[in-house]
């Protein structure tokens, strides 16, 4: 062989030597959903209909069990019963589509049942929640300037548009919101009625000029009637100022099928139409944890919201342990993201500090190094942030605290703006904010500080 030749071919098997082994694949097809017992009959126009998808939603243990049969054994099915009666912080909603990414052939190991079916033996036994973990955790709730208007950051808001979502995952930020009451949560309600709400979201819209970028939530917009979404977000481009729009949904990966209706796409298509011709960026903001989530569905769905004219269809996952917690987890997902979705990898939100969710968070040190790792593989525009969205600040990359107890698992942060709940007091611009880890990833000396601390600070009995 020539050295040219032999130059060539090493240069070829060059991506063997490396930490991550890159390998294109053109093979992308939707997962047979016929290998699953209880959809072994259903018709390819079945499967690809909105309506089917909905109506065989899955909301109980026991209808999980008829849909997988034996693959999901009884001692399984316990382990759930269990996790949902004592830990689970949002109620089972699964559609057919998402357990159609699922490897049922091991299901106790598989990343997307680890989260959207917990175990309760999964969850850490000596520390279900942090001590310092709340239900909204974030304080959103607290800055709400109407109900359901978040005014966090100088110049952008989130309008959680509604309560509901077509799939309820187990790490859910809002679960003190969202979703059905379970045992461990009653969930807090809108008091005011649904136009009632959108109309003073857009009332203080046109008055605030200072905010310019909106995120349209929930929820999940997915759930919203197309019409009455459609008459809000044009309603919103009237607004001078506004000139960023944001569209929140999960959806998009759960239930692609959604947005490939006739009437939701001529609706997406009206209020891009109307965003280009007003100069405002329109884009698509989806959650997709896993590789294995993105089908052919949901990239046809998100390539038809390109072509319509948004900006962009952009994925904001969670890292989350057992589900994408490694170099390879994440490539993986961002490669079949950008080579095969048509959906720009933004961001990796460190999973937020609700109750009973410790057994899924990873520590800032770990956040960290999994930046460190995936940079340099993808283009740049492709290449995730890793944040943390700490508690009265906001998203933060992890390399920008400000200091970090690594024994005690408590990193310091600071933050250049005032929340709506802070106007009055400047002096919250010279603070530091604290973010915990998991307290389970602790030296034991770390972990002795956190059980003598609890001693001190017993939890509140109210």
């Amino acid at each position: 062989m020539s050295e040219p030749k032999k130059k060539a071919k090493a240069a070829g098997d060059a991506s063997a030597h490396q930490p991550y082994e890159y390998r294109y694949s053109s093979a992308f097809v939707e997962p047979d959903w016929r290998r699953i017992p209880g959809y072994k009959d259903v018709s390819a126009e079945d499967w690809r209909s909105a309506i089917w998808q909905k109506r065989n939603f899955v909301k109980t243990v026991k209808q999980f069990k008829e849909v997988l049969g034996a693959h999901l054994t009884e001692s399984m099915s316990h382990d759930i019963l269990k996790d949902q009666a004592e830990r689970a912080t949002m109620s089972m909603l699964i559609p057919p589509q998402m357990i159609n990414t699922m490897d049922i052939q091991d299901l106790g190991t598989d990343p997307v049942r680890r989260y959207m079916a917990p175990f309760f033996s999964e969850r850490d036994r000596t520390w279900p929640s942090h001590p310092m973990a709340m239900r909204d955790s974030l304080h959103e709730h607290d800055m709400w300037v109407e109900e359901g208007l978040t005014h966090r950051y100088p110049t952008k808001v989130l309008a959680e548009l509604l309560p509901t979502c077509p799939q309820y995952c187990g790490h859910c930020t809002r679960m003190d919101l969202v979703g059905q009451s379970v045992p461990q949560v009653q969930k807090r309600k809108f008091d005011v009625s649904q136009p009632e709400r959108l109309d003073r979201i857009l009332a203080y819209l046109r008055k605030t000029r200072q905010v310019r970028d909106v995120v349209v939530s929930g929820g999940d917009i997915a759930n919203m009637p197309a019409a009455v979404l459609e008459k809000f977000i044009l309603a919103m481009l009237d607004i001078e100022n506004i000139r960023d729009i944001r569209l929140a949904s999960k959806g998009l990966m759960g239930i692609p099928q959604h947005f490939l209706q006739d009437e939701v796409l001529k609706a997406f298509d009206r209020m891009a139409k109307k965003a280009v011709s007003h100069g405002v960026s329109i884009a698509l903001h989806t959650h997709v944890n896993h590789a294995s989530q993105i089908t052919p569905l949901v990239a046809e769905a998100a390539r038809k919201m390109l072509a319509m004219g948004f900006r962009d269809v952009r994925n904001q996952g969670v890292l989350l342990r057992g589900v994408n917690d490694s170099q390879k987890a994440l490539l993986d997902l961002c490669f079949k993201l950008t080579d095969h979705g048509g959906i720009t990898p933004y961001y990796f939100y460190m999973c937020d500090m609700i109750p009973n969710s410790e057994h899924w968070r990873v520590p800032l040190r770990q956040a960290q190094s999994l930046q460190h790792d995936i940079m340099g593989y993808l283009p740049g525009f492709s290449t995730p942030r890793i944040v943390c969205d700490v508690p009265f600040v906001g998203k933060r990359w992890t390399h920008q605290c400000h200091s970090y107890d690594r024994v005690k698992g408590i990193s310091y942060w600071t933050k250049n703006y005032l929340t709506s709940i802070e106007l009055d007091n400047p002096e919250a611009l010279f603070k530091l904010y604290e973010y915990y880890d998991p307290i389970d990833t602790l030296p034991e000396d770390g972990q002795k500080y956190w059980r003598e601390w609890v001693k001190k600070n017993p939890p509140s009995k109210a």
